[in-house]
């Protein structure tokens, strides 16, 4: 599997490229500026060195959009924006929605209600021919792109596609310390999307990088 990871320069998408890498999944960066994703990419490689098992490349977000699965690592107001012209690129694949509309207020995080009820309902419209998950919502990303953090964790995984469930929870359970759930369909989005605020909010008051993780499954 090689996976594209659109808007992928920011701290998300570092992190996510970082941890895909290290578990031998080849991962093209992509962005708006490409020679900025191939600098991106640079730098990763050499703050790793020999850990990144898989090459990081970085190029255009058309051409991260080329790979066979792909996420959409942007901020939330620019992500059905930037899928929209991908739309037939990304038909017939595995769409992997990680954004969540928040907007701080002093020290705390706030969950926005956006149209379609959540990022991932957004995009799975925008891209009707592509199936669209939910996930890596309630990671910290300055602890996915350092990989001697320790990180340990759940991924809720949804999708109105069993198959791009499964997909998505296969991709995950390659990176050490993550364990996928199947949250269901992604009318949960919603729910998950929001919670973020909550666990941001959590980690600006206890000074932490707290993770999900459910007990009893």
């Amino acid at each position: 599997m090689d996976v594209g990871i659109l808007g992928g320069t920011g701290p998300a998408g570092r992190g996510l490229a970082v941890r895909l890498s290290a578990a031998g999944v080849a991962v093209t960066i992509g962005s708006r500026d490409p020679a900025r994703a191939a600098g991106v990419a640079a730098d990763l490689s050499a703050a790793w060195g020999g850990r990144l098992t898989a090459p990081v490349t970085g190029e255009d977000n058309a051409g991260a959009a080329a790979r066979a699965l792909v996420v959409v690592a942007t901020p939330w107001d620019s992500a059905v924006a930037t899928v929209r012209p991908l739309a037939d690129a990304l038909a017939q694949k595995v769409v992997v929605s990680m954004a969540n509309a928040l907007v701080k207020e002093g020290r705390e995080m706030l969950a926005l209600v956006v149209p379609r009820g959540s990022m991932a309902a957004a995009l799975q419209a925008a891209l009707p021919g592509a199936s669209v998950s939910a996930a890596f919502h309630h990671l910290p990303a300055s602890e996915m792109e350092d990989l001697d953090s320790g990180l340990v964790a759940d991924v809720l995984v949804c999708s109105d596609d069993p198959g791009a469930t499964e997909a998505t929870a296969a991709l995950i359970d390659r990176i050490e310390g993550l364990r996928p759930l199947d949250a269901g369909s992604l009318s949960q989005a919603a729910a998950i999307e929001a919670f973020t605020a909550v666990c941001i909010t959590l980690n600006i008051k206890h000074r932490a990088h707290s993770t999900l993780r459910l007990s009893g499954i």
